[in-house]
């Protein structure tokens, strides 16, 4: 069905048709239509990692539903796990429009929202309210207005907002949309970020006597030598996995193409090769480390390449966009099966 439905999608503005997808699929789901679930449960194959168990190998990637507005509807689909976000401790409009592109060609999209969202207040709302039952991952970054060198007090206020709430946390440090944020992956400014976040995590599972996972969210523009660096920081600060890995900003595949230069970050079937290199150099510096593949999968073979390349879980943003709900189930059938 989303194969007759997407032409007319594309006719859209980008930002207004993710919109009205999203409001069909709310829609859909509560008139009981959403059965997908029931589906995939059959061919599922469950894992446990972090602490947590996941019914299946395939999740939502950030960035669809920012503000945990649909999370119910989105859930339906099948996924073993939902991740919401990105989330800033007070509400911001984001980068002006238009700042969503499709680049049809290569199957990609290049953004510059800008962590748009309605505030962690009403994300926790949103998620509380909820009637999903399944993993539910936040993912947190700073406020635009926030220096660098302060960022640390953002994130540990949105950890302490959403800690109650969530199932594990990412701590975003790799949008290319918000002006300074990808410096806090390397050097000292990775190592007191995630200080600072560990020390208030390990405090606040105490506290709750339940252990909530903290997860880091990476670029995948990154030399073999950040690659090392950034794998020592992990270990040394107890991270619990590595989500590999948000846009690239490299737009050389695709600069000939309409929108191709627009600024943002690459997403969809450019970043595909970059994320896995990434993936698998992780793996070899942390052989133990739970790893999020995410980038550039649009179907079974591609889900199948990151599972091989050493990501235990997967994540799925663009290839939704351009394959559609049945790309859950696809990549479900096909990480069940034995590598």
């Amino acid at each position: 069905m989303y194969s007759l439905v997407r032409p007319l999608l594309f006719r859209l503005d980008p930002e207004q048709a993710h919109g009205l997808t999203l409001s069909i699929m709310d829609q859909a789901h509560r008139l009981g239509l959403g059965q997908r679930s029931a589906q995939t449960m059959e061919v599922a194959e469950p894992v446990t990692l972090m602490g947590l168990s996941f019914p299946n190998r395939v999740g939502l990637a950030a960035g669809l539903d920012k503000n945990a507005d649909h999370l119910d509807g989105l859930g339906a689909l099948g996924f073993g796990f939902v991740e919401v976000g990105t989330v800033t401790p007070r509400p911001q409009p984001g980068n002006p429009k238009p700042r969503l592109f499709r680049l049809p060609a290569r199957q990609a999209i290049i953004n510059r929202m800008g962590f748009n969202n309605a505030g962690v207040d009403h994300l926790v709302r949103q998620v509380d309210a909820s009637r999903y039952r399944g993993i539910v991952g936040i993912n947190i970054g700073k406020n635009l207005t926030t220096a660098v060198d302060e960022a640390a007090l953002d994130y540990l206020h949105a950890l302490r907002a959403v800690h109650g709430s969530a199932d594990y946390v990412t701590i975003n440090i790799s949008s290319p949309n918000t002006p300074g944020l990808r410096n806090l992956q390397f050097g000292d400014h990775l190592d007191q970020l995630l200080g600072e976040l560990r020390g208030e995590t390990d405090r606040l599972d105490d506290k709750a006597g339940r252990k909530v996972p903290l997860v880091v969210k990476i670029a995948p523009d990154m030399s073999d030598e950040e690659v090392q660096l950034v794998a020592d920081c992990l270990d040394r600060h107890r991270i619990d996995g590595l989500i590999a890995t948000n846009t690239t900003i490299d737009k050389s595949s695709v600069s000939s193409l309409a929108h191709g230069d627009e600024q943002g970050g690459l997403s969809g079937a450019p970043v595909r090769e970059a994320s896995t290199r990434i993936i698998r150099a992780f793996r070899e510096r942390l052989p133990e480390m739970p790893i999020i593949g995410v980038g550039g999968i649009l179907s079974a073979a591609d889900a199948l390449e990151k599972r091989r390349a050493g990501a235990d879980l997967i994540q799925l943003y663009s290839g939704l966009i351009y394959r559609g709900p049945a790309l859950v189930e696809e990549c479900i059938r096909a990480l069940a099966h034995p590598m």
